[in-house]
């Protein structure tokens, strides 16, 4: 297992329409926290949206065990229920490579129009996705990427390096305005081996540098609230003073939180990562040290499964002018904080 819970980009606005209304909304006992229900989905109307011929779209995710994974296929089967031309087709989510292999091969002998695939392992799944595109099955590779071009027909996923360089700025500049010299940052990442923590890491450690700042420590949490907590503890006791912690996940992010509560610590800030309903509520409030947090959102997969319709269709996206749906389409992160918080609260996932 090497990107078993592999993370997270953000769609706002942009040639990829809609995704925003399609998440999870979010619950909460603060005031300002919107009404728990399911933000409804938009009708589809023109262009793209247009009704066409009917495909048939299969799905495979990794199971639910976090509440980013959980969002990612809540997404996909809200994007699908907007078009009365397409017939969503989910197989079991499963965090055993050679289940989900066995699924993919269900779906290409089902002869579906195309196949939206979020692979446990993208090295391990990459023969399955290349049987299938093989077989003239377009597939959408999302998020975690599959190393042969050939295996797929469209990547969308979201911009780790891009998530670090938010982070980054973001601490960079507060701790700048402030006055700060040589602070104290540390950095909880998710684990640690990943190519995709690697990359946030990066984006991280560049951005300060333009401050001319260095991530003092950090360690990996494993993506879990237990290992948050744990983490975190042992950070707070081996550093006396801290000025800002990047944590890299949201749902990890529980546990962090909670550590630093226990700890009656504050005399630091902290940004998470992926833009989680909770996170932006504690954003929100504005009563402790999560002051940001940056955006991975699950929408990314309502918007694979509106790309397998287009593909399937022959058509291309309305808003540019080129006849094909683009080969790689890398989404955006955001920076959420107190003054923005509002405008994105209806796109969190509850960790």
């Amino acid at each position: 297992m090497t990107e078993r819970v592999a993370r997270r980009g953000f769609l706002v606005g942009g040639a990829v329409i809609g995704a925003g209304a399609l998440v999870t909304a979010c619950t909460g006992n603060t005031p300002d926290a919107p009404a728990a229900a399911s933000a409804p989905a938009p009708a589809a109307t023109g262009g793209n949206d247009a009704p066409g011929d009917k495909v048939v779209i299969g799905f495979s995710a990794p199971a639910a065990d976090h509440g980013w994974i959980a969002a990612i296929a809540k997404n996909a089967e809200a994007a699908a229920k907007q078009y009365t031309d397409v017939e969503f087709k989910p197989v079991e989510p499963t965090n055993d490579i050679n289940a989900q292999i066995s699924a993919v091969e269900s779906l290409i002998a089902a002869k579906v129009a195309a196949l939206v695939i979020l692979p446990n392992d993208g090295q391990q799944l990459n023969q399955i996705a290349r049987q299938a595109s093989d077989a003239g099955i377009p597939v959408i590779n999302l998020d975690r990427v599959f190393p042969d071009k050939l295996s797929y027909r469209t990547w969308i996923g979201g911009d780790n390096y891009g998530m670090g360089v938010a982070a980054g700025h973001y601490i960079g500049k507060t701790l700048k305005d402030k006055g700060v010299a040589d602070p104290v940052i540390l950095e909880i990442q998710g684990i640690a081996t990943l190519p995709l923590t690697q990359d946030r890491s990066k984006g991280f450690e560049d951005a300060l540098k333009t401050y001319g700042f260095t991530v003092t420590a950090k360690q990996d949490a494993q993506f879990t609230v237990e290992s948050g907590t744990k983490v975190t503890s042992n950070l707070l006791q081996a550093h006396k003073k801290i000025d800002a912690i990047w944590n890299h996940d949201d749902d990890q992010g529980i546990g962090v939180l909670a550590a630093v509560k226990e700890a009656g610590r504050s005399e630091f800030f902290m940004v998470g990562g992926a833009g989680s309903a909770n996170a932006m509520r504690e954003i929100q409030a504005d009563s402790g040290v999560l002051k940001a947090t940056v955006t991975y959102s699950p929408t990314m997969a309502a918007s694979a499964v509106k790309l397998a319709r287009l593909i399937a269709q022959g058509k291309g996206m309305s808003d540019l002018l080129e006849n094909q749906v683009p080969q790689s389409i890398t989404l955006a992160s955001e920076t959420i904080t107190k003054d923005n918080v509002a405008k994105y609260l209806p796109l969190g996932f509850e960790s």
